[in-house]
């Protein structure tokens, strides 16, 4: 028993090393390091207990590979290798399970289509603004009809704690709202342990 868990648990992490040859459609999670990102890794799970902060969608042009993002001030078209000096991290790849793969088409024309659409600063879902995860959950919404990945109530406070994080207290209050403690939301890390999707390796 021991012997078959320790083989298992080899190949898990060797598979998940292994450097991928990324295809349209794929979706790279990684870890920012921003103050805001420490308080997300805080209080979400990733794949394997990564923590993840952002998120885009792979989008090969010709000889060109591209990801798709809802960062800084809109959702825009990055070249990978500017995607990938946001952090010297990790960054690993989900690929949808083959029964899936159908839907990507329809999921990159939305993401096009809303290139230029404003960074949704407040995180509230289906505010006319896209965060990371916002613009991947509703680009799969849109190809698939129904929901696709999950929303669940997000929550800003100290894990096992009624307090919220100082830093989401000064966000918040520059941007003169309340905490929008139990709304709906998306993050990277729910994404990446969707059933939906699997992680097949990192990108260098």
């Amino acid at each position: 028993m021991k012997k078959h868990l320790l083989i298992v648990l080899f190949s898990t992490c060797c598979f998940a090393q292994k450097n991928v040859k990324l295809k349209t459609g794929d979706i790279i999670f990684k870890s920012m390091n921003c103050d805001l990102c420490i308080a997300i890794n805080a209080v979400t799970e990733g794949f394997d207990h990564k923590d993840f902060s952002h998120l885009g969608i792979v989008y090969i042009k010709n000889d060109s590979t591209f990801v798709i993002e809802a960062a800084g001030k809109n959702v825009k078209l990055t070249p990978l290798e500017t995607f990938k000096t946001y952090t010297s991290d990790t960054m690993y790849v989900g690929r949808l399970k083959r029964k899936y793969r159908k839907y990507i088409p329809k999921a990159i024309d939305f993401s096009l289509s809303q290139l230029g659409v404003p960074y949704d600063e407040a995180y509230l879902y289906d505010n006319g603004s896209y965060y990371c995860s916002e613009l991947i959950y509703d680009a799969f919404l849109s190809a698939y009809e129904k929901p696709f990945f999950e929303l669940t109530p997000m929550t800003f406070k100290e894990p096992n704690s009624e307090n919220y994080f100082q830093v989401w207290i000064d966000y918040y209050e520059k941007l003169k709202m309340e905490i929008p403690e139990g709304e709906l939301g998306c993050n990277p890390g729910g994404i990446s342990t969707s059933d939906k999707l699997k992680i097949i390796g990192i990108v260098k």
